[in-house]
C-alpha cells in the first residue's frame, strides 16, 4: 500500500515531510476524515476505499483523495486505504499524537455544557483547568474540575501546561480574557463569545458563533421559500435561468 509517514512520527517509516504546507480547507475537512475513521474501526473495518470513506465524512470522493494526497496517502486500487494507518497519519499532521491541555474561561451556560462534554478525551484534548471571573462560581466542580478565579491562569498555565484556550465568557469580556490568555504564552484560542478578537500575530483564533450559523440556514430556507412562492414553483425557476429569462 503506497501510504507514507514522516519518520519522526510513529508508525511506519516513510516519505512524507515532517508538517505538509496543507490548504486550510484540507485542514478543516481532516477532523470530518479522523471521526468517519475512528468509527469505521470501531465497526470493524481494517480497509475503507475512497468513495466509503468520503460518504462517511459527507464529502466529494474527489476532494478525499486530493486532500489525502497531501498527506502521501493514495491507497492502493482494488482494496482502498489502510484505516489504522490513515488514522495515524491524520492524528499526527493534527498533532493530535499527545493529549493537549485546555483552559476553560467562561463557566456560565455555555462553559457547563462544555466542560462535561465527554468527547474531548476521546479527541486528543483534556480540560485542565475551568476559570471565570466571579466569585459565586469560583470553587464549583464541574466534571471533577473545581473552577478558579480566572487571576489563576498565569500559575495554572505553567502548572498545566495550557496549549490552547476556549473563551465562553460573554462578549464585553472576551478581549479581555483573551489579552489574559496571550499574555501568558497562549497561542491558540478557540472563541465562542460573539465578537471579534484582537490578538497578536502569531495567535490563532478559532470563532464559532452559534447565531450566525443559524442566520446562514435562515438565508437558505427563505431563498427556498422564495424560490418555491414563484409561479411554476423551483422547476419553472430553474427552466427560466436555463433559457435566460
Amino acid at each position: 500500500m503506497s501510504q507514507h509517514r514522516h519518520p519522526g512520527a510513529p508508525g511506519r517509516a516513510g516519505a512524507v515531510p515532517a508538517l505538509p504546507d496543507l490548504p486550510e480547507a484540507t485542514v478543516a475537512r481532516l477532523p470530518e476524515y479522523l471521526r468517519a475513521l475512528h468509527n469505521l474501526a470501531d465497526s470493524g473495518h481494517e480497509t475503507v476505499s475512497s468513495e466509503g470513506l468520503s460518504a462517511a465524512a459527507g464529502v466529494n470522493s474527489a476532494k478525499l483523495r486530493k486532500d489525502l494526497s497531501h498527506l502521501g496517502s493514495y491507497g492502493t486500487r482494488g482494496v482502498g486505504y489502510d484505516v489504522a494507518l490513515l488514522i495515524e497519519q491524520i492524528e499526527y499532521v493534527l498533532g493530535l499524537t499527545q493529549r493537549r491541555a485546555v483552559a476553560l474561561v467562561g463557566v456560565g451556560n455555555l462553559g457547563h455544557a462544555l466542560a462535561g462534554y465527554d468527547g474531548f478525551a476521546s479527541r486528543g484534548f483534556r480540560i485542565a483547568a475551568l476559570l471565570d471571573a466571579d466569585p459565586s462560581r469560583v470553587g464549583e466542580e464541574i466534571n471533577g474540575l473545581v473552577v478558579q478565579h480566572v487571576d489563576e491562569l498565569p500559575v495554572i498555565a505553567v502548572q498545566e501546561s495550557i496549549a490552547i484556550g476556549v473563551i465562553a465568557t460573554p462578549a464585553a469580556a472576551a478581549q479581555r480574557v483573551a489579552d489574559q490568555l496571550v499574555a501568558v504564552g497562549v497561542t491558540s484560542i478557540l472563541n465562542f463569545a460573539p465578537c471579534v478578537l484582537s490578538v497578536p500575530e502569531g495567535v490563532d483564533v478559532r470563532k464559532v458563533d452559534l447565531a450566525i450559523e443559524l442566520q446562514i440556514l435562515s438565508f437558505h430556507e427563505h431563498r427556498k421559500a422564495s424560490l418555491t412562492a414563484l409561479p411554476g414553483g423551483l422547476a419553472a425557476t430553474e427552466t427560466q435561468e436555463a433559457i435566460g429569462t
